[in-house]
């Protein structure tokens, strides 16, 4: 599965590292792209071990606004 979430406030490099961190500590995910300009983050991950849900809530837990 492929899924493109746009997020709010990814400002620095440390954003984008953290984003991506949170992803990829899910079991499941296999690929993962952050396009801070856009604020869209891409994520290719098998949906029998992880869903877009719980990928939502890895970043909200952050304190991002997911939409």
């Amino acid at each position: 599965m492929k899924s493109v979430l746009k997020v709010c406030n990814i400002n620095t490099v440390n954003d984008v590292v953290k984003i991506k961190t949170a992803i990829s500590n899910n079991s499941g995910v296999i690929a993962c792209q952050i396009n801070k300009e856009n604020g869209e983050v891409s994520v290719v991950y098998d949906d029998h071990f992880v869903n877009n849900e719980l990928l939502i809530q890895s970043i909200e837990n952050l304190g991002y606004v997911v939409f």
